[in-house]
């Protein structure tokens, strides 16, 4: 999520399905106005939200919110015991969410001959891009994203690959995701 309205939008969706628990406990950093928010929901002070927002920070992870819910047991468990349990559950629940790195690449395309679309649909993974779509009609058209610095390495393979005859085009840039692990 990029924005604060995303961060409350899901807070909502999660608040909504699990309507019937004790505390729906938040957190979320964001890199827009480098905003960082949490919310105890009834807890004592400081004993969930901010444990849930250290969890985010320490991970050195933006444009993340948490939700911990917490249906029974938090009065058994003390001050000490709920910082524990909300720290836990969110390093526990973003484990389980996996992490994905968000990288600036250059939208690209080019358009090439059939006999050609074998090796240029394996050299674009090998020089670090992504495939988003490939249309086949009078030749074919592969769109991928890829790195800038990729992209100056990889010219010059598909120089060689070709003997010149294709050339990728750059349409545009955007944040294009990857899973880390």
């Amino acid at each position: 999520m990029a924005s604060e309205k995303e961060a409350q939008d899901f807070i909502a969706e999660i608040r909504s399905k699990h309507w019937d628990a004790k505390h729906n406990v938040y957190a979320y950093c964001l890199r827009e106005g480098n905003t960082a928010r949490y919310s105890d929901d009834g807890e004592p002070s400081g004993t969930a939200g901010m444990p849930v927002l250290g969890v985010i920070q320490k991970s050195g992870l933006t444009d993340c919110a948490v939700v911990v819910t917490r249906y029974f047991g938090g009065i058994l468990l003390g001050g000490g015991g709920l910082v524990r349990a909300y720290s836990r559950a969110a390093s526990i629940g973003i484990a389980a969410a996996g992490v994905v790195t968000m990288r600036m690449c250059l939208l690209c395309r080019l358009v090439c001959d059939y006999n050609q679309y074998g090796r240029l649909s394996a050299l674009i993974p090998e020089c670090g891009g992504e495939i988003s779509g490939t249309d086949f009609g009078e030749c074919v058209a592969i769109s991928f994203s890829m790195t800038r610095e990729d992209f100056a390495a990889f010219g010059k393979q598909l120089a060689d690959a070709t003997g010149g005859s294709v050339n990728a085009q750059v349409t545009g840039e955007a944040f294009i995701g990857t899973s880390d692990g």
